[in-house]
């Protein structure tokens, strides 16, 4: 009864908040239209000729699709297995699901967590089992699929000690939620423990490792490191800047300052996390009165040029290729960092902010393994100390070829003695599909 009575009270909170949600979907489209596109999506209204009884994915952005990649092409090679649909929240997100899987899967945003939406595609899909990734929490989701006996699994699970705080607050609403999925595949053993601590079934819940290490260099990659670096005249060492948030430019851009009295033949890669910031980040680079040029131009980045500015989608992963050195944004603020396993496959010293929440166990080991340098600061700190760390250790780096090495094969070693994770999950998965009489792979 208190169960039902918690769901309810979400139902109605979440109903009264809908409007102020679409809201906020309809404000952000002023700066990216894709958010407005396709709205009947975000309602339920899945497209008139998917099929149903597929393996629906939830992968919440670019950075969890890239790390379905390994798995998802997995499922589809098996033989006699359902389809599966890929669902995303963010337009980023969905772009990079046409990119990589094209018309092998079927695609569509995921629902808000609203009763009216969330039926509408349940009903419709009819899912041979729902899948959420990382911290994907969906409370009426979650209960409507297990009314209807849909199999639910968790797979990559990832909770900082940041998301338990607030977790822990509605652990009334939390904690039945996670008792309804049939396994929960946890990153590492701290993640883990902080699921059973909210409340998951411990003998359902395991490490299976980190998704996200499976990562290798294709032939697609290969071939847009070729394409960008024909746009580099000259010979010169490259800073890559990668995924930054609001904030981080203030601070890249100040260490950018004092590197290039140091090492004035430097050229900065700069690459913001979300598209809507483009322009923005444009001009506050110009207003600092770097000589920069967009990717978007497709101009040769000459030596007056200061900053390439990567104003497309879907070309981080090259553009690690061709840096000496990389910095990875959203670790300088409460972002909790971005994925350092990029880089690190293509044996790249990496340095970080203080805020790498996100991957606590990738830092670590990356730290153990020399793999990475992480900034000493604390939150607290002014933007002047922070970019001074900053500009010391990238020019300490840039200097010595030799530690670049070495951080870059350190840094390489830790993914490869991580990988596995894809198959693992795979194999859950099967195995769920077959325990619940779904489909028989």
């Amino acid at each position: 009864m208190r169960t039902f009575l918690s769901l309810l009270l979400y139902r109605i909170i979440f109903l009264l908040l809908s409007p102020l949600l679409l809201l906020a979907l309809l404000i952000r489209s002023r700066d990216n239209v894709a958010y407005r596109q396709r709205l009947f999506e975000r309602l339920g209204w899945v497209p008139k000729n998917f099929k149903q009884n597929t393996i629906v994915i939830h992968a919440a952005s670019v950075g969890e699709v890239i790390a379905l990649k390994p798995l998802v092409q997995q499922l589809i090679a098996q033989a006699n297995c359902p389809q599966i649909t890929l669902t995303t929240f963010t337009p980023t997100g969905s772009a990079q699901v046409s990119k990589i899987f094209g018309e092998s899967v079927q695609h569509c945003y995921f629902p808000l967590d609203l009763w009216p939406c969330s039926t509408l595609f349940l009903n419709k899909l009819k899912p041979a089992a729902l899948i959420l990734m990382e911290t994907e929490l969906w409370p009426n989701v979650i209960a409507q699929c297990a009314n209807q006996s849909i199999p639910l699994l968790l797979i990559n699970g990832r909770l900082s000690d940041n998301s338990m705080n607030g977790y822990r607050k509605l652990s009334w609403l939390i904690k039945p939620s996670l008792q309804h999925f049939e396994q929960i595949l946890t990153q590492s053993n701290d993640n883990k423990e902080n699921f059973i601590s909210l409340g998951s079934k411990a003998e359902n819940t395991k490490v299976t490792g980190n998704l996200k290490y499976d990562i290798s260099v294709t032939e697609e990659t290969t071939a847009k490191t070729n394409e960008l670096n024909q746009y580099i005249e000259n010979e010169r060492p490259v800073w890559l800047v990668a995924s930054t948030h609001p904030g981080d430019e203030e601070i890249i851009l100040a260490a950018f300052t004092r590197i290039k009295k140091a090492l004035p033949n430097l050229l900065m890669i700069l690459v913001p996390r979300h598209p809507e910031r483009f322009s923005m980040v444009k001009q506050s680079c110009l207003d600092h009165r770097w000589q920069l040029v967009s990717r978007s131009e497709k101009m040769s980045v000459t030596q007056h040029h200061d900053i390439w500015l990567i104003d497309t989608l879907g070309e981080l992963l090259s553009c690690c290729t061709l840096a000496n050195i990389v910095t990875m944004g959203g670790s300088f603020s409460n972002i909790g960092g971005h994925n350092p396993l990029e880089p690190a496959l293509f044996e790249k010293p990496i340095i970080v902010g203080h805020d790498m929440a996100n991957f606590k166990e990738v830092t670590q080991q990356l730290l153990s393994a020399s793999g990475l340098c992480q900034l000493e600061y604390n939150a607290g700190s002014s933007v002047e100390i922070i970019s001074q760390q900053l500009a010391e250790k990238t020019i300490s780096l840039l200097n010595n070829a030799e530690q670049c090495q070495h951080m870059g094969k350190a840094a390489l070693s830790v993914v490869k003695q991580n990988q596995g994770a894809s198959c693992k999950t795979q194999q859950a998965i099967l195995t769920l599909l077959n325990n619940s009489k779904s489909r028989v792979c």
